[in-house]
């Protein structure tokens, strides 16, 4: 049971396993996207349709209905991961072998919707993936496995997305052998370190100037590709016909130690755009105008007249 492209690293190592048979795949049902907003199915079904494995897509998961057809596949073990929806008793007690959850966090620090996110924005050093066994509450079920890794100054929620992803899938295919055994037993979460990580909003992508460089910086990576974080770009650019400030995405950029007021331009040639924070200040290494495209420093600076004393604003 999985619906986004975290789930198909799982799927994928599933089905190419000798020791399973992937008797189905549960996901979210399509729904529209883009500017036409045509139906689009999620990544898990696209997989699975690729696999020629059956595809079940529930409004909602604790209809009856759906459970009664998800008992006639009678399974014995049922694998979560990131399908979006809480599961009702009356699956999670379906499989003899109960439901195992691949979370991509060290629980019970990050339970929730947004693991990755937050392990970056809050600067964590390392962060990892849990296999649970799923109960009725958000993430609390005892642990099965777990692995740790770095989050290094270069990663970004994307390349910690794709890493944890494959991470979990290897975790989950060499753990299910010794759960169903016996060998390996549940241990139950401590109560001690619980952290939620709640879901992100296009709104925490806002950047307050007058926050330390480092915890800007790690807006910028924890929030890409999704919302970005992103400013105000000040009236009166070459190509600006509005007195209106333009919402501008930052998608690099490099911590300095210049200082000056939050948010002003202290210095801004093809070597980046240097902007003074809390503490610190931060070099920006690649950016994009709503409706444009992302580009280099130099190559912003020719259609917009950036000068120090500039001010960023919300």
């Amino acid at each position: 049971m999985g619906t986004p492209d975290l789930a198909c690293a799982s799927l994928r190592a599933l089905a190419a396993c000798p020791d399973f048979e992937v008797a189905a795949v549960v996901t979210q049902p399509d729904r529209p996207k883009g500017r036409d907003l045509r139906l689009l199915p999620p990544p898990a079904k696209v997989l699975a349709l690729e696999l020629d494995l059956p595809v079940l897509q529930p409004e909602k998961a604790r209809h009856e209905s759906f459970v009664a057809e998800l008992r006639r596949y009678t399974p014995d073990l049922i694998v979560v991961a990131a399908f979006g929806q809480i599961l009702p008793a009356s699956i999670l007690d379906l499989p003899p072998q109960g439901c195992l959850n691949v979370h991509t966090s060290l629980l019970p620090r990050y339970r929730g919707a947004a693991p990755i996110q937050w392990a970056i924005l809050n600067d964590d050093p390392e962060t990892g993936v849990t296999i649970m066994k799923v109960d009725v509450g958000l993430d609390t079920g005892a642990i099965i496995a777990t692995q740790a890794t770095p989050i290094s100054e270069a990663d970004t929620s994307q390349t910690l997305h794709d890493r944890l992803a494959e991470m979990g899938a290897a975790l989950l295919v060499r753990t299910i052998p010794g759960f169903v055994s016996g060998a390996i037993k549940p241990t139950p979460q401590p109560a001690e370190g619980v952290v939620y990580a709640h879901k992100i909003k296009k709104q925490d992508g806002l950047i307050n100037w007058t926050q330390p460089a480092r915890q800007i910086w790690n807006r910028i990576r924890g929030l890409m590709p999704w919302p970005g974080a992103f400013t105000h770009l000040p009236s009166g650019g070459k190509s600006s016909t509005s007195s209106q400030p333009h919402l501008l995405k930052i998608w690099q950029a490099e911590i300095t130690s210049e200082s000056g007021p939050p948010g002003e331009v202290l210095s801004a040639d093809k070597t980046g755009i240097v902007v003074g924070c809390g503490t610190g200040s931060l070099r920006i290494l690649q950016l994009q105008r709503e409706g444009g495209k992302r580009l280099a420093p130099g190559e912003f600076l020719t259609g917009h007249a950036l000068r120090p004393g500039h001010r960023f604003g919300t």
